[in-house]
């Protein structure tokens, strides 16, 4: 008798549902408890196929944990939505992951099966409507960059485009394959990309900064990439302007980015690049409205310190008369002080605030040894 009752309540309780509006082909979601509940009810008199007139199709779909959002995809989540074709089988989600992107890293791509098929429908598969297509397109992007580079330079401004509309794609399994595809594209092709690449730039900035810890982490790598396989020497001046955009989190990566390609200048490059414009550029960050802007100046300031102290901070001995009469030998090359370098090539405010930064952190090196 309780079974019966408990029977006739759930189908009651499901044809409520029905009729409220689940045949609008609106699906409501059940908790995963609820689900397994209704899944276990077989001993209750419940089957777990329900008859197709005024029945309910139970489906598996993907579901993301609430309590960690670096997942993408947890264990299958119930859907409950009407019965179409009166195959109502419950269906565990195996079907759902057959769909899933692997995400395979770069030494571990192989090569297309055929270049000259794959150059011909490269573009088309990039601009699909079926993600699963653009996906693997973005993945074919990777192979003919690493293997066929080549091949692929004549289409390259096009290919990169669509890697940036990929890139805005909500679904995150497409804007990650497209962040990946970014990476190889900077290994591959270096500084012949960069004309092309503020687009893709501006979007790895804003999405190394986004809550998915899963497409941060690429997009980090694809900067790191870009700050590896780039001159500096063009690629500072791609940065630059980022340094200033209004949205904080953009500034942020671009603030990090440029910190880590300065030191690949090395002294020369650091001198024709200008030492005290990175150093007014570096002291415009230390204000900046996020901690990671300040620390990526911080740490750039003290990396330009070390090498003024180094190599750059004496100045050429006076010229030496060469009238016999009046000829005087000139002592060492003057030291001009990296305090005194900072106050007469910046503003009394931004001096002071390299100082701080610089002399703190000297301080504090002294007292720990």
């Amino acid at each position: 008798m309780r079974n019966d009752f408990l029977s006739a309540l759930l189908m009651w309780l499901l044809i409520t549902l029905y009729t409220a509006g689940i045949s609008e082909s609106t699906p409501y979601m059940m908790s995963e408890e609820a689900a397994r509940d209704l899944i276990a009810l077989p001993e209750a008199g419940m089957n777990n196929e329900i008859p197709s007139n005024g029945g309910v199709l139970v489906i598996g779909v993907e579901s993301v944990d609430i309590n960690s959002k670096d997942k993408e995809r947890e264990m299958p989540a119930l859907l409950v939505g009407p019965c179409l074709n009166g195959d109502s089988k419950v269906n565990t989600g195996a079907e759902v992951g057959n769909s899933e992107v692997e995400y395979i890293e770069s030494e571990n791509l192989n090569d297309v099966e055929d270049v000259d098929t794959s150059l011909k429908t490269l573009l088309t598969g990039l601009e699909s409507k079926d993600w699963v297509l653009v996906c693997e397109a973005l993945n074919d992007v990777r192979r003919l960059s690493l293997f066929h580079k080549e091949a692929m330079v004549d289409m390259l401004g096009n290919v990169i485009s669509l890697v940036v509309k990929s890139l805005k794609n909500p679904r995150s399994a497409v804007c990650k394959t497209a962040i990946m595809a970014s990476a190889d594209i900077f290994k591959a092709y270096c500084d012949s990309i960069v004309d092309l690449m503020d687009p893709l730039l501006v979007q790895l900035l804003l999405k190394s900064s986004q809550d998915k810890r899963f497409v941060c982490e690429a997009a980090e790598k694809a900067l790191i990439a870009m700050t590896t396989w780039v001159s500096p020497s063009l690629l500072l001046p791609k940065l630059q302007p980022n340094l200033k955009h209004r949205n904080p989190r953009i500034r942020a990566k671009a603030s990090s980015c440029f910190s880590r390609s300065v030191p690949r200048l090395g002294v020369e490059g650091i001198k024709a690049y200008g030492i005290e414009n990175l150093i007014r550029i570096a002291a415009s960050q230390l204000s900046d409205q996020l901690p990671e802007s300040r620390e990526a100046a911080r740490t750039l300031l003290l990396e330009l310190q070390n090498i003024y102290e180094k190599a750059l901070n004496v100045t050429p001995p006076p010229v030496v008369s060469e009238d016999p009469e009046t000829i005087s030998m000139s002592g060492d090359p003057e030291t001009i002080s990296w305090e005194h370098f900072c106050q007469s090539k910046l503003s009394p405010l931004s001096a002071q605030a390299v100082l701080r930064v610089t002399n703190l952190t000297r301080e504090g090196i002294v007292l720990a040894s």
